[in-house]
């Protein structure tokens, strides 16, 4: 996981992977701190995808430019462009299944 620090770091992250994942929280926020581990364990499967984590205490312009209404939030990025947005009361094993048939059509595509 990549702590990211500024709009350009979280613009830059984006632009290297071809696959990657924001986890947008608050320090205060307790269903940030229980959702994240899970997060971590369920990217575990999927490999090619790079998660990053931005704490909006510190860059308060991130909920302007992402969108960002409530925390956490969740964004898949695939080429740059998102594809998958959860917010607040993540359902793990929801978001497992739709990462995994994005990350597989995604993969399959490429071979």
């Amino acid at each position: 996981m990549v702590t990211l620090t500024s709009i350009n770091s979280v613009e830059k992250f984006i632009e290297d992977h071809k696959f990657s994942f924001l986890y947008v929280s608050r320090t205060n926020c307790g269903v940030c701190h229980a959702i994240l581990p899970q997060l971590k364990d369920l990217l575990k499967e999927f490999p090619l995808i790079q998660l990053g984590h931005i704490n909006a205490d510190d860059v308060e312009e991130i909920a302007g430019c992402l969108s960002v209404l409530t925390v956490p939030a969740l964004l898949l990025f695939v080429d740059g462009k998102e594809i998958l947005r959860e917010a607040r009361f993540v359902q793990m094993q929801s978001l497992h299944e739709k990462i995994s048939k994005i990350y597989n059509m995604i993969v399959e595509e490429s071979d």
